[in-house]
């Protein structure tokens, strides 16, 4: 859990998509699981199998949590170079010599670091194409020419196909005043190898309602509603689960309720290793199927949909620093920080609804209960949409169960403008069909019957085997 936080540290000054968030964490605790594997006398690991494993009177806590602690750092920094620094000195905090790089696997630092080599290696072979930045692999075009939601005087209705993903000219979130115009993130993240899927299109639905079909204007309506009459409570939702720049996103979200179940159901060091390799994967594999939905129908957010489907028409609506106001249609915004306007990818489906069923879905398996007893207070003013004015009051949030949490966050993002009801229902049957399989699959690393053929070879390519 320490090391999560240290990646969080990284997370929220880079800044990265919520798909590197998913796979970064996932890459993490894939590393520290493989390393944990040598001294569990069941547990085969992804990469080695049962190759690493050591004397049972060597499965100290000590050694654990140093082979952990190696295999994470070495992940950390291999995802988050620029962060070197910041990895060096937990290290040193905990004691270990971050520049061992000993490969001596009767050693915890030798087991962490072959384990680390071993993910790492695989990983950088995935798809992502983390080497180069994880840029864009496909060649995806956008056929809309971006809406500029900045300059009051540019035309507010510009896409050439209003059913299909546009992009957004916002504020810089560097706080310069300067524009930025959008990119789609990662669009090749369906094409990344998952840990447990089939394919990123395993579990892909339906196509969305068709464009101005009632189904479409029917949900279109929905959003309009919620808008222009947010309550405190939906205002306090859309900022709290909002999760965007500067933040762990929303897989990092799940991965911090995971560290509130450790803390409440007092986790051994064992408990902590499994379910978050189950967690983060699940995340991350969640990414995967999203965004082969979303790359598939390239399907347009309701910013852009409502302006065309409601042109000359006025609606009660949400006003950047000013509130619900009545105004044109082709004037619509949704409630969110004018440095984000709706996020840089396909509407169809819901990152957030995707990501918290899984998270959600994962952690009742793991506890064998749905109930989760969380709360927050957003204290009156402290919204990122609206600050200094939204909430009017303080507002006391409380999740009683995953379930309430996870509706919750998908929920949020239809008050914020951010997805229709299709997208948000769409995003949360991924996600728990996402964390089935990942859970099956995991547990069949878990329980050793998994088979990982070459896991001897793999251990000779990056060890230095002692007898």
């Amino acid at each position: 859990m320490q090391w999560d936080d240290q990646l969080f540290t990284a997370i929220r000054a880079d800044k990265p998509a919520p798909t590197v968030v998913a796979r970064s964490l996932g890459v993490l605790h894939e590393a520290m699981y493989e390393a944990w594997t040598a001294y569990d006398s069941t547990a085969v690991g992804e990469q080695v199998g049962n190759a690493l494993r050591r004397p049972s009177s060597e499965a100290t806590y000590a050694n654990k949590a140093k082979a952990i602690s190696y295999a994470a750092y070495r992940a950390a920094v291999d995802l988050f170079p620029d962060f070197k620094s910041t990895f060096d000195a937990f290290m040193q905090s905990l004691n270990y010599d971050p520049t061992d790089i000993g490969t001596d696997i009767s050693t915890p630092q030798g087991i962490g670091n072959v384990a680390a080599a071993a993910i790492l290696n695989y990983r950088h072979q995935d798809g992502s194409n983390q080497q180069n930045g994880y840029a864009d692999t496909t060649g995806y075009k956008t056929v809309n020419p971006p809406l500029d939601l900045v300059d009051p005087g540019a035309p507010s209705i510009t896409a050439v196909d209003p059913s299909r993903w546009q992009p957004l000219i916002v504020f810089n979130p560097n706080g310069s005043g300067t524009t930025i115009t959008q990119k789609w993130a990662t669009p090749q993240w369906y094409t990344v190898k998952p840990f447990a899927l089939t394919s990123g299109s395993q579990f892909r639905p339906p196509p969305p309602p068709a464009f101005g079909s009632p189904d479409y204007i029917a949900a279109a309506q929905e959003l309009i509603n919620y808008n222009g009459s947010l309550t405190d409570y939906q205002k306090a939702s859309a900022a709290y689960w909002a999760d965007g720049p500067n933040s762990e996103l929303p897989p990092g979200h799940w991965c911090l309720f995971g560290k509130f179940i450790s803390q409440r159901d007092n986790h051994t060091l064992d408990d902590d290793v499994k379910m978050m390799f189950i967690l983060a994967n699940a995340e991350f594999d969640t990414s995967i199927a999203v965004w082969d939905t979303k790359r598939a129908y390239d399907s347009s957010r309701p910013v852009t949909a409502i302006r065309q489907l409601f042109q000359g028409q006025t609606v009660m609506g949400y006003v950047p620093g000013k509130g619900p106001q009545m105004i044109p249609a082709t004037q619509w915004w949704p409630y969110q920080q004018m440095t984000v306007g709706t996020p840089p990818f396909a509407e169809y489906v819901s990152g957030h609804s995707g990501f918290s069923a899984a998270g959600a879905e994962v952690l009742r398996r793991w506890t064998g209960s749905d109930t989760l007893n969380a709360t927050y207070t957003m204290m009156a003013g402290t919204s990122k949409i609206n600050p200094g004015v939204d909430p009017a009051t303080n507002v006391n949030m409380s999740w009683a169960t995953f379930t309430d949490a996870a509706n919750d966050a998908a929920m949020s993002r239809r008050y914020g403008g951010i997805h229709f009801s299709f997208g948000d229902l769409g995003g949360r049957t991924i996600g728990t069909s996402v964390a089935d399989v990942v859970w099956s699959k995991a547990y069949t690393y878990i329980n050793g019957t998994a088979s990982v053929p070459g896991g001897q070879a793999v251990v000779r390519r990056y060890a230095t085997i002692r007898h």
